[in-house]
């Protein structure tokens, strides 16, 4: 599955990028969420998103990499998203955050940075439904993709059989159409792209990603 990240995306035109999105048939489309405190950069918030979400039906896929996310997920989901993934050392209470979310409707995710061990979250893992393996440090678009990445992906893979867990795998972070296959090969279920897919042939390579086998 593929699912386009709108921070690559062209701001100026979003009615066009997200027709484009339709069309394509894009699986997610990935938002990534920042507070300029757990990561050094700002996106966007509720408000904007709640705009966004008359553009499109497609599930939004929200990665929130912002400080203390129990505090918004309730206004997340009148927003609009589907999916809501958080970053464990960004809450106090990481189980009951998850629950919020399950509680709210929406599916929960964890997501794991470039440095951290998969093993951390063994213990929740089947109260997953996805587990986002950061394959770039968070916080800025356009970086290259971290080649130890492929074997936590393959190790996380491991871990979910062995928890009996149904959790997908999603990948973030310098997946472009060049490396997409052994991203893939490795044991992701679902792959984000932001500078890979958008710009003048945005259609043409979520086909291109979607065709990958």
């Amino acid at each position: 599955m593929i699912a386009p990240s709108i921070l690559s995306a062209d701001w100026t035109n979003m009615q066009e990028e997200f027709k484009k999105l339709n069309q394509g048939q894009a699986d997610y489309i990935h938002i990534d969420v920042m507070d300029g405190n757990f990561v050094p950069n700002i996106s966007f918030g509720p408000s904007l998103i709640k705009q966004l979400r008359k553009l499109t039906k497609i599930p939004f896929d929200l990665h929130l990499m912002i400080m203390k996310p129990e505090n918004y997920i309730e206004e997340f989901k009148k927003a609009g998203a589907d999916i809501i993934t958080i970053h464990p050392s960004a809450t106090l209470h990481l189980d009951r955050t998850i629950s919020l979310i399950k509680d709210l409707g929406m599916k929960a995710g964890i997501a794991i940075n470039p440095g951290e061990n998969i093993d951390s979250i063994k213990y929740i893992l089947k109260k997953l439904d996805l587990v986002l393996i950061m394959s770039v440090n968070p916080g800025f678009g356009g970086q290259k993709f971290i080649d130890y990445s492929l074997d936590k992906i393959r190790d996380l893979k491991e871990l979910i059989k062995e928890k009996n867990s149904k959790a997908l795998i999603e990948v973030d972070g310098g997946i472009k159409l060049d490396n997409a296959k052994e991203v893939i090969e490795a044991g992701a279920d679902i792959l984000v792209s932001g500078s890979g897919i958008f710009g003048e042939n945005t259609l043409e390579n979520i086909r291109k990603f979607k065709e990958i086998n």
